[in-house]
């Protein structure tokens, strides 16, 4: 059968093309807004993120799992951003010096300020409001009755 080379060639490129779709189509979803970056990307509660120290002066601090990155400018001062990158909904892996990196699609912030260093993102990281109060470092909205507990 002369033309069966040729159809079984033909069949192997629409079967690759079909499961390289298929595996980028994965591969979008694993990054994109599924999941936990479904909900919100800055916490809605107060978050204790415990010692405030734990956060070197002019350092910074990712707590991925609490989606927040902590930058402190002086002994007293904190600043937070959302840890969710702004591009498809990952979270930060990692902060080198003062520069936040997401593992999807190689985004990079400026975690003092929450800029863009490096895209695809194009919208800079969510400020998040964060305090030092009782001793324990808080992110997040300010709790209930949080006015008599102290802070920085």
């Amino acid at each position: 059968m002369p033309g069966l080379p040729a159809r079984t060639a033909r069949r192997r490129a629409v079967l690759k093309g079909a499961a390289a779709a298929g595996a980028t189509a994965l591969g979008a979803a694993a990054c994109g807004p599924g999941g936990k970056a479904a909900a919100s990307p800055t916490p809605t509660a107060p978050v204790d993120l415990g010692s405030p120290d734990a956060v070197p002066v002019g350092g910074a601090r990712l707590y991925r799992d609490d989606r927040v990155v902590v930058y402190r400018p002086a002994e007293d001062a904190y600043t937070a951003f959302s840890a969710v990158c702004t591009h498809q909904g990952c979270v930060l892996t990692k902060v080198v010096r003062t520069t936040g990196e997401c593992p999807c699609h190689g985004s990079r912030f400026d975690v003092t300020t929450g800029k863009v260093v490096q895209g695809p993102a194009r919208a800079p990281l969510p400020p998040v409001p964060v305090r030092a109060e009782g001793g324990r470092l808080v992110a997040g909205p300010d709790g209930k009755g949080a006015k008599g507990s102290g802070g920085a």
